[in-house]
């Protein structure tokens, strides 16, 4: 069984990422958890009252059961079941409080909530969640992004770190539900690997041995961002993976897109794996 968390603002496009999850793992047995944060709301006003804060709650709890509702009505599958998880902390704390407690394997959200501003492709919620979660993998949805079955995953890497097996197991998991083809692709920033991002592109291939994957390398002609889109287009990708660690090709993106507002525009779901990923697929 797959514990997937689903972090909601009741917006449409947080109904859309549901869907999506309900969509992707329609084969696997799943306890979808429904998590709402009544923090940003509460933050938003001053001198509430705890008579106020009271009725903020249980209005919450009721959106969620009508979305726990709606999700099992929409959802006809036997092997999926779903909980209600209603939270005060601030979001980020609440999905990491979850993912510890309730041994989350996944936790899937939209690229941006209600009150996303439109400039920014990623919301300041789902950029907080991903620069905080170390230890779950987090798959971003984009806005009106309607399902494909992923046949063609994409992970991206710089080859400077050393990748564990267990790094890999979300993105392996994926491409063994849908006998999806791995597309390793690489920015050639640099003439030639050195020895330490040879070792490790050795070390890729060693754990991808038993699956379908082909190396791709991009032309250092643009900002990392523009090449990552060509490729996606140019080979149909339908989800875009990479480990997140200091330095990391993410963490650049991040700050290019979010920072600068330079535009790395998810069109296709965004697989975001932490390193020391422990949780994912429990042995």
């Amino acid at each position: 069984m797959l514990n997937i968390l689903l972090p909601t603002d009741f917006s449409d496009n947080s109904w859309n990422a549901i869907v999506y999850a309900l969509k992707l793992y329609k084969d696997e047995v799943c306890t979808f958890y429904l998590l709402n944060s009544t923090s940003l709301k509460a933050s938003t006003m001053s001198s509430l009252s705890n008579k106020l804060l009271r009725t903020m709650r249980e209005e919450a709890m009721k959106e969620l059961l009508e979305l726990k509702e709606l999700a099992d009505v929409a959802d006809t599958n036997s092997n999926h079941s779903f909980e209600v998880i209603l939270s005060s902390k601030h979001l980020q704390s609440a999905i990491k409080v979850a993912v510890k407690e309730k041994l989350i394997d996944l936790v899937i959200m939209a690229t941006k909530g209600a009150t996303g501003a439109k400039e920014l492709l990623f919301g300041s919620n789902t950029v907080s969640a991903i620069q905080s979660l170390r230890h779950c993998p987090m798959l971003i949805v984009p806005q009106n992004y309607d399902y494909l079955e992923p046949t063609q995953l994409a992970f991206a890497t710089d080859y400077k770190h050393a990748y564990s097996n267990k790094d890999l197991v979300p993105l392996k998991h994926l491409a063994d539900l849908y006998n999806s083809k791995i597309r390793i692709v690489h920015i050639n920033v640099e003439k030639e690997l050195n020895s330490v991002q040879e070792y490790n592109f050795t070390m890729l291939k060693n754990y991808l041995n038993n699956h379908d994957y082909s190396f791709h390398w991009m032309p250092d002609y643009s900002k990392k961002v523009i090449e990552i889109n060509d490729f996606i287009e140019e080979l149909q990708i339908n989800i875009l993976a990479m480990v997140k660690y200091k330095h990391s090709l993410v963490e650049n993106i991040f700050k290019e897109s979010v920072v600068k507002k330079i535009g790395f525009n998810p069109r296709i779901p965004f697989l975001v794996q932490g390193k020391l990923t422990l949780l994912f697929l429990r042995s």
